[in-house]
């Protein structure tokens, strides 16, 4: 491998992050007294000082070999996060490294899981610190890198070490070898994030509670300033104004791309877009109809709590507006099953991602076809009116079965690291692996990951990293032959 290419990369890394604590000083200065100031100020220093060296010392070196892209997408990931710690561990918020290290990577994987058991008395500046984690995470920490590296660095490689796979198999045009492609994806999400800001500072929520939400919302993360998230407010405005932001945040960024040119008819012609409509709808239809004749609330309520939990946990956002676990169980069993969605590739969820399970069920009924129906036909699987190859057929079904026996074996792996019961031990894998943040039992909506070990802590860290990184960029390095000549 190229180390001193790595070296300049992780410098590059470290320095992004020094310069990103800029904003979470501005706004310590901003709420004075909280003793927040010193911890970000002095862990934006030493992330500079970490950085800078590795920035300067191999600038020289540009070559990036594949192996080298996965090695940065993992172990960068790793390094950012145990940096991005040190304010809460300086300041007190959090004395553990392990559950500092733990709340980083839930937030710039996306989990929006926690570890505060209050998250209101956490000084303003280490909020809006970890909110901006989802913002930083959300489009992608190495893509914001990228565009401070050379031109010709290997930048694409390092791009598909992050991607998603369904961003393979629905052929994503943006090209991360043009800095300009990056510069735009950025400004989508950017913009996206500053239009839901100015709407929930008109429905009367503060500058710094709607910038917390709206940077876990586009991100499709979760972390809200509040214990008792988004139902701190008991608003129907902010409840709307979320929900459809978080189904902008599931959405392909590169609809917003055509969109942008006036090209509307892509949605139309778009096969995941559609089933993400379709899935959508059918699901926010059943629980809020549920809700409405079992759930004690009337229709417009039933609707808007319905809808509002079945996005967040699809798109893998994990806002709550109330705690779900005393809804029917048809009701919560139909949001358990959401879990297992995601929305769709090339966006900022994580998941399975629908592309994923449209490839699975066209397979599916293209087989039945072809074994009892037309043996001598050649049945193909056609996505955006065009055909897919048989090896993108093939990654689809890997990634949805592996992804089912990381659950597995995830959930036996709790069991014994705990002693947790069964519904605990799995709802904490999927909602790590799958990046949604709250899920069921002991770790549902009024609950948080605090009571866990240190190393079910460690173990759920890294499931969180195999779920941003879409699983296969992370188990790659765990193969001995990663690390052979």
């Amino acid at each position: 491998m190229n180390y001193r290419s790595i070296a300049h990369v992780i410098g590059t890394l470290l320095l992004v992050t020094g310069a990103s604590m800029a904003l979470s000083i501005v706004c310590s200065l901003f709420y004075p007294g909280e003793g927040d100031l010193f911890a970000l100020t002095a862990s934006a220093a030493v992330a500079t000082g970490l950085g800078l060296p590795l920035w300067l010392g191999f600038r020289g070196h540009q070559d990036l070999e594949l192996r080298d892209a996965f090695f940065i997408a993992v172990f960068g990931w790793i390094i950012i996060s145990a940096v991005s710690a040190l304010p809460f561990m300086i300041h007190g918020a959090i004395p553990s490294f392990t559950d500092a290290f733990f709340e980083m990577m839930s937030g710039y994987t996306t989990t929006g899981s926690t570890i505060l058991q209050d998250i209101e008395i956490v000084p303003h500046g280490l909020l809006f610190w970890r909110s901006e984690t989802h913002l930083l995470g959300g489009m992608g920490f190495l893509t914001l890198t990228l565009m401070f590296l050379p031109h010709g660095m290997g930048g694409l490689r390092v791009f598909r070490a992050e991607s998603s796979p369904g961003q393979t198999l629905t052929r994503e045009k943006f090209t991360p070898r043009n800095r300009d492609a990056l510069v735009y994806l950025w400004g989508i999400y950017l913009a996206l994030n500053a239009l839901q800001v100015i709407l929930m500072c008109a429905g009367g929520m503060s500058i710094f509670d709607s910038l917390c939400h709206a940077f876990g919302t586009i991100s499709t993360s979760g972390y809200s300033p509040y214990n008792t998230s988004i139902g701190h407010y008991d608003s129907a405005y902010f409840d709307w104004i979320i929900t459809i932001f978080m189904f902008l945040g599931g959405m392909t960024f590169m609809l917003f791309y055509h969109l942008g040119l006036g090209n509307w008819r892509v949605l139309k012609t778009n096969t995941e877009f559609r089933w993400y409509v379709m899935i959508v709808l059918a699901f926010c239809g059943a629980v809020s109809l549920i809700l409405w004749l079992k759930g004690g609330y009337g229709f417009w309520d039933a609707l808007r709590f319905g809808c509002f939990q079945v996005v967040s946990l699809l798109t893998t956002t994990g806002f709550t507006t109330t705690d779900y676990e005393l809804w029917p169980q048809s009701a919560q069993m139909f949001l358990y099953a959401v879990c297992f969605v995601g929305a769709c590739a090339g966006s900022t969820t994580s998941g399975i991602k629908i592309i994923h399970y449209v490839i699975i069920w066209k397979f599916g009924v293209a087989a039945i076809k072809k074994i009892f129906f037309q043996p001598l036909a050649v049945v193909s699987v056609r996505i955006d009116d065009g055909r897919l190859e048989e090896s993108l057929i093939h990654l689809a079904l890997l990634y949805f079965i592996v992804n089912i026996f990381l659950v597995l074996g995830g959930g036996c792996v709790m069991t014994l690291t705990d002693d947790i019961d069964i519904q605990t031990a799995m709802s904490a894998v999927i909602a790590t692996l799958f990046n949604v943040g709250p899920g069921f039992g002991g770790v549902g909506p009024s609950h948080n990951f605090a009571f866990l070990s240190d190393a079910g802590k460690w173990f759920l860290s890294w499931t969180m990293l195999v779920g941003r990184l879409e699983m296969f960029s992370a188990l790659v390095v765990l193969y001995p032959s990663f690390w052979r000549r």
